[in-house]
């Protein structure tokens, strides 16, 4: 969820003319994040939870590149906070995705 703050708060400087562009789809990924591990988390399986962590490890690099492109572009400048929250989140989606796995 501090994702998905932190994009929200970090895009509200962009330029309305991305408003539909990377501001969207940045928001999106990050919205994305927390609903796919919670609807993971609410499915019948480990499998499709492990599914739906995948999904999130998806937005989570959808997020980085983005991000990259808007501050190549000049609508962001470097944010070490966001890039290490994308590490750290990285890094636990990860470790639970191994430990989910030597249950099934």
């Amino acid at each position: 969820m501090r994702l998905a703050q932190l994009i929200y708060d970090v895009t509200k400087q962009f330029p309305d003319s991305e408003k539909y562009g990377l501001v969207s789809q940045l928001r999106r990924a990050s919205v994305s994040v927390p609903s796919n591990i919670a609807e993971g988390f609410m499915r019948r399986s480990t499998k499709e939870y492990i599914q739906f962590l995948y999904i999130s490890l998806g937005s989570i690099g959808e997020i980085d590149t983005q991000f990259e492109l808007a501050r190549r572009f000049g609508f962001a400048k470097e944010n070490e906070q966001l890039l290490d929250l994308i590490t750290t989140l990285r890094k636990q989606l990860y470790a639970l995705i191994r430990s989910l796995k030597r249950k099934i």
